[in-house]
C-alpha cells in the first residue's frame, strides 16, 4: 500500500462513527490492537491452511501499520519518530513475507513486536495523553 493510501485508510478509520469522536490517542491504541486481531486471526487461518483468508488478514494488518508509519509525526516525533518509522516498515515486510513463506514464527515476530509498542503506548500518562492530542491538533 503507498502511503497516501495509507493516509488515507487512516482518515477512513478516522473518521466512521464513533472512531471520529476518539481521542488520537485512543485511535492510536485501537489501531495498534487492530493489528494484533489481524495478526492472530492470520495465524489461525495459516494453521488451517486457509491461504485466502490468512492473506486477507494479512492485507489488513499491513494496511493498518502503514497507516500507523503515515500518522507519525516527524518534526514533533524527532528520534522517536524516526525509530517508529523503521519499525513499523520492518513489521510490513515481515508480514509480507510470513504471507509468502507461510511462516507463523514471522507473525508471532510481529505481534510481540507490536505488543512491546502498545504497551509502552499504553503506559502514557493521561496528563500526558492530553497534551499529545493538543499537540497533535496544531
Amino acid at each position: 500500500m503507498s502511503r497516501p493510501a495509507a493516509i488515507a485508510q487512516y482518515r477512513n478509520v478516522y473518521t466512521q462513527g464513533a472512531i471520529g469522536h476518539t481521542d488520537p490517542h485512543t485511535l492510536v491504541a485501537m489501531l495498534m490492537a487492530g493489528v494484533l486481531d489481524c495478526v492472530a486471526t492470520a495465524s489461525g487461518h495459516m494453521r488451517h491452511g486457509q491461504v485466502a483468508a490468512k492473506g486477507e488478514a494479512i492485507s489488513k494488518a499491513i494496511g493498518i501499520v502503514n497507516a500507523l508509519r503515515a500518522a507519525l509525526d516527524h518534526r514533533v516525533g524527532g528520534e522517536l519518530s524516526a525509530n517508529l518509522d523503521a519499525l513499523y516498515e520492518y513489521m510490513g515486510r515481515r508480514l509480507f513475507e510470513a504471507n509468502a513463506g507461510n511462516n507463523p514464527a514471522m507473525l508471532e515476530e510481529v505481534a510481540a513486536l507490536m505488543r512491546t509498542i502498545k504497551s509502552g503506548w499504553d503506559a502514557i500518562p493521561v496528563e500526558q495523553r492530553r497534551v499529545d492530542a493538543v499537540m497533535a491538533a496544531r
